[in-house]
């Protein structure tokens, strides 16, 4: 979903990255199987989620979507945020995202035996294929439609990428207002 999201919030510290990139895939209690900076990575990964729900920014542009997406409104402001933060990188990031996204591989293939058994075979389609389409419109549309196809139920979100561009500058405006907001969030979450 909004994999560069959380990357993009993590450190630098591999373990704590890998947690919070695998967040999505670890369900229920945590116990004693995951190391600690692991486990705090995947604690990471629940609190950004938590604080964009209860966000106004975030909740604006869930607002701003049409009503027929239902629930399915916080996955596409999650990809759409995505789409916001690779496209402009060059301003938040510190290095060229190509190289930031090779570098945050390593980090998260040096955990692999750590990742769920699912998400292990994600990884080159996450990083070579799933983020880098983040950079178009386009890119987004085609990720949504095979997100719709991998639900089994009914479902709106290959249609999410005309929502997109219908709400662009609104959607966009509101991604600048919620990054600073999850950044300061985020460093204070972040143990040293």
């Amino acid at each position: 979903m909004n994999y560069l999201f959380h990357l993009y919030l993590s450190g630098d510290d591999p373990d704590i990255l890998t947690g919070n990139f695998m967040g999505d895939f670890v369900k229920g209690r945590l116990n004693d199987s995951y190391p600690p900076r692991l486990r705090s990575g995947i604690e990471l990964h629940r609190r950004i989620d938590s604080f964009a729900q209860k966000d106004g920014h975030f909740t604006r542009s869930r607002l701003r979507l049409s009503p027929e997406f239902g629930l399915y409104r916080g996955i596409l402001v999650d990809l759409f945020y995505d789409h916001f933060l690779a496209v402009s990188w060059d301003e938040f990031g510190e290095e060229p995202l190509e190289q930031y996204l090779k570098r945050a591989r390593s980090m998260v293939e040096g955990n692999r035996c750590r990742l769920p058994e699912r998400l292990q075979g994600l990884l080159p389609v996450i990083f070579e294929e799933l983020i880098p389409s983040y950079l178009t419109i386009e890119g987004v549309a085609t990720a949504l439609t095979r997100m719709s196809r991998r639900i089994s139920r009914t479902n709106p979100l290959a249609e999410g990428g005309r929502e997109l561009t219908r709400h662009y500058g609104a959607l966009q405006e509101d991604f600048q207002g919620f990054l600073p907001a999850v950044r300061n969030h985020t460093a204070r979450s972040i143990e040293p």
